[in-house]
């Protein structure tokens, strides 16, 4: 028996003649029907990605417009707009236009805040999103490529994300520009020819602005719009990742198809946050360069910090302790500046290779399509933590004054913290991170055996005092049981010499795998259900 199905548009219709002259001149249908049965499972975990992606569709919004009114150059004007404080004050034509678009183009400000705010929910959520594929192991084969491509991608945001608040030529962003002209400066034999490249001179010179208008308007979102339509098309090749559950496996996907359920959901999502962005950018005012005035190489105020993404580059030059420098005749090679440097590149370098590293040590090849829960790869995730507040340290410390003058501290009180912080605070979160996972191993197998405490405690008839325990179902059961118990890895004897080799390979992996609690097997579980300690089963 055949079933007849009738198209819901008609085959005459306007609609319907389109399609068919679109797809017999680009065979779009295919591509279009076989994205289209993509799945995509359902967890909030994985609307950060989502996040970041239609925030960076308010940025390009958002930017367009403001690209009809800024007027890029430092050449020198006197200010004649509507904010009467400012009104016959000397600036570059930069901060003019940032104040005309502010006061005196309808809807200006709003449009600039709108970007300010998109730019640092988009730089967070990539943060957040590698956090969450970092810390459940979304990153091992197949996808180490896509790693790099989104940490590159986290890269560019902050580039494009500083060039854009130097844009105004206003005297936060004149200082922030100061600050990497020093740093520039500090690179021996060629920091100085580079600095002059870039400003055009010496500081502040007269091109820079012209040329970070340029990376941030054009080069820089072009890389961002390749990387990530690269990122977005791996993630589809790939197929997504999932949690652990019954019926999931590594061969297949658990959820609801592209079309119509997921991109629905999307199109909902997309417009919360454009909503969420538009809100804040209404009612909390951000960057407001008529109250910090042109930029003057002269006046430097206390309590400037660069956007929060960025200020971590800030914090590690204020960490680092005084007289740091070597005379090396007639250069000085400043070591306050460039251990900084070595350890953001130690930070950022780290990220590019741990999964190569990871995958070195463990000896795992295998192909990962189902996530880890962080409690379940105690070293991985101590790492992850300690790798967060090796960042937050250096970030924190780029408001060190703000720190010290609210909490009525001494400025050398809070460096100095922070400095201890740094290295020896970040192998203390190791520490406490690592045994927590265990802990938390150790009472996820005890749930799994027993069940979820209920409080209800009985008397048994020969007097013994026990508590009722409330089975698991079926999920939660699995939840707890099933997760990876990969073995670290052995050395072995070479048979050509006979030494033995892989020691190093075999102590990391020892380390890696150090104190896991194994999960409890279908056989503890079944033998568990039928011991009676009281359970309630």
């Amino acid at each position: 028996m055949t079933t007849t199905y009738k198209s819901p548009v008609a085959e005459d219709s306007a609609i319907a003649k389109a399609s068919v002259w679109i797809d017999e001149r680009t065979s779009i249908s295919g591509a279009v029907k076989e994205f289209g049965r993509k799945i995509f499972p359902d967890h909030w975990s994985f609307m950060l990605g989502e996040v970041a992606l239609y925030s960076f569709i308010a940025i390009l919004l958002s930017g367009t417009f403001l690209t009809f009114f800024f007027d890029p150059t430092m050449t020198h004007t006197t200010y004649n707009g509507q904010y009467v404080p400012l009104k016959g004050i000397g600036m570059s034509g930069a901060m003019a236009s940032t104040l005309d678009i502010s006061f005196d183009i309808r809807g200006g400000l709003l449009m600039r805040q709108v970007h300010h705010w998109a730019a640092l929910l988009f730089v967070a959520s990539i943060m957040l999103h590698m956090a969450r594929v970092f810390f459940t192991g979304a990153f091992r084969k197949p996808r180490e490529l896509n790693w790099i491509i989104g940490l590159v991608l986290w890269i560019i945001a902050m580039l494009e994300g500083f060039s854009g608040y130097s844009l105004p030529d206003d005297l936060l962003s004149g200082n922030g520009l100061r600050i990497v002209d020093g740093m520039i400066l500090a690179i021996p034999l060629v920091g100085t020819w580079i600095s002059f490249l870039m400003f055009g001179g010496e500081f502040p010179g007269t091109d820079i602005v012209g040329r970070l208008y340029s990376l941030h308007i054009m080069i820089l979102p072009a890389l961002l719009i390749v990387f990530l339509a690269m990122h977005l098309l791996l993630m589809v090749v790939h197929k997504h990742t999932q949690w652990p559950g019954p019926g999931k496996t590594e061969n297949n996907v658990v959820g609801n198809p592209v079309l119509p359920v997921f991109a629905g959901k999307a199109v909902g999502f997309m417009f919360i946050i454009m909503g969420l962005i538009f809100t804040i950018a209404s009612f909390f005012q951000i960057n407001p360069v008529w109250n910090y005035g042109p930029f003057d190489p002269s006046p430097v105020s206390a309590g400037t910090q660069p956007d929060w993404y960025i200020g971590f580059g800030d914090g590690a030059l204020r960490l680092i302790p005084p007289g740091w420098e070597v005379p090396l005749g007639n250069f000085t090679l400043s070591l306050a500046i460039l251990v900084p440097f070595a350890l953001m590149g130690v930070f950022v370098i780290g990220l590019f290779v741990y999964p190569f590293l990871e995958s070195w040590i463990t000896g795992d090849k295998r192909e990962h399509h189902l996530l880890d829960r962080p409690r379940n790869a105690p070293f991985r995730t101590a790492l992850g933590a300690a790798w967060i507040s090796f960042y937050a340290t250096m970030w924190a410390a780029a408001s060190s004054d703000l720190i010290a003058t609210h909490f009525q501290l001494a400025m050398e009180h809070v460096i100095h913290f922070l400095q201890f912080w740094l290295i020896p605070g970040t192998f203390i979160v190791f520490f406490v991170v690592h045994r927590a996972c265990i802990a938390l191993q150790k009472q996820d197998r005890a749930v799994a055996l027993h069940g979820h405490e209920s409080g209800r405690v009985i008397r048994l008839p020969h007097g013994e005092f026990q508590e009722i325990h409330v089975p698991l179902t079926e999920t939660e059961q699995f939840e707890l049981s099933n997760y990876d118990t990969f073995a670290p890895v052995k050395p072995y004897i070479d048979p050509e010499t006979g030494k033995t080799k892989g020691k190093l390979r075999s102590r990391l992996s020892r380390w890696f795998f150090a104190d896991r609690v194994e999960g409890a097997t279908p056989a503890e579980v079944e033998a568990a259900k039928h011991h009676g300690h009281g359970e309630l089963h």
